[in-house]
């Protein structure tokens, strides 16, 4: 079966008036896969098409390479603030280096265990334990996704390996803050016997964290909150690390509710009502190379099978031009709706 490729020929053309501006996502939206498949772009048009509804919405990208200010063509600032005047989208770039210049329990840079373990003893949670970042990353996005300013927050996360030390790390937290914990309170008698006051502040701020911690976990096991999903692009090694990510995924009992394939050589007004004179075909029978590619997508559509079921799919087609700006993001955003 032939379909051509549906790229956008004349920008000027899309009416943005009659473009759908609704769109079906949960509060809370996590945007994964491998780098490069698209996953600032799912996240800006799902959350552009959300404010153009009316509803106060948050986008957030945890990715160091940040591409959220170019694909929205508007600077995002490192915290929430307004992007638009006319619609409630706010947005923000988390910084890394930042937040963990703050501490990983965002204590300006304070030692939440100085006093509590020793000086001899290191600090654990300190700026050069592997996944810090992280923790603060996690930090900064459970205050977001806890902000009442905001009635949905979409999240663009980092590539795959990224997001799964993302995910682990408040499992791997968790244990070790029980175990600090737990340590602590076993020396607390030990330390009245000589004097030594215990540090409470420090100890408090490990009770919170972990407390947060719990509750980002139950967050993203709450399908009813919570809706990650997969991007992917029809070619086999994508369709490969989409199948690890999904395994990884069920082994934190986190539900993954979407799959979208996105750059599919399909016609845009089969997947989403679209006004045809909008788009353009090239010959795709005299196009030895859009043949080829088409190819390449069938087999990799068809091995991922295993990936869709069980899932809603969504797919979104390739467009000739860059994907950025509202026009083509509110293309993307009705491809995307149910």
């Amino acid at each position: 079966m032939e379909i051509d490729v549906e790229p956008v020929e004349d920008l000027e053309a899309i009416d943005e008036e009659t473009l759908p501006s609704s769109v079906d996502a949960a509060e809370y939206v996590l945007y994964g896969g491998k780098g490069g498949v698209g996953k600032t772009t799912m996240a800006a048009a799902t959350a552009l098409a959300s404010a153009a509804e009316g509803t106060k919405t948050l986008v957030v990208s945890t990715d160091p390479a940040h591409s959220l200010s170019d694909t929205l063509e508007t600077d995002v600032p490192e915290e929430p603030a307004p992007l638009r005047e006319d619609i409630p989208l706010y947005g923000a770039e988390i910084d890394p280096e930042t937040a963990l210049s703050e501490g990983p329990l965002g204590m300006d840079g304070a030692n939440p265990l100085a006093g509590m373990l020793g000086e001899d003893v290191a600090d654990p949670l300190a700026g050069s334990m592997p996944g810090a970042d992280e923790a603060a990353a996690i930090r900064l996005l459970l205050a977001y996704l806890d902000d009442p300013r905001f009635d949905r927050v979409v999240v663009d996360t980092a590539p795959t390996g990224h997001t799964l030390r993302l995910l682990e790390l408040p499992e791997m937290l968790d244990s070790m803050v029980g175990k600090l914990l737990t340590f602590r309170e076993h020396m607390s008698g030990m330390l009245d016997m000589f004097g030594d006051d215990p540090d409470e502040e420090g100890l408090d701020s490990l009770h919170e964290f972990s407390d947060r911690i719990e509750h980002l976990r139950t967050l993203l096991r709450d399908p009813a909150l919570t809706d990650f999903r997969v991007v992917m692009v029809p070619e086999e090694l994508s369709v490969l690390e989409s199948e690890r990510l999904l395994e990884r995924l069920d082994a934190f009992d986190i539900p993954v509710g979407t799959v979208v394939v996105n750059r599919v050589m399909q016609e845009p007004t089969e997947v989403a009502d679209l006004d045809p004179d909008w788009f353009v075909s090239p010959n795709h029978t005299d196009c030895e190379f859009c043949a080829r590619r088409w190819e390449v997508q069938q087999r990799a559509l068809k091995r991922s099978q295993d990936v869709f079921r069980g899932h809603d799919v969504r797919r979104v087609p390739l467009f000739a031009e860059e994907v950025r700006g509202e026009k083509l993001l509110r293309v993307v955003a009705a491809c995307l709706a149910d």
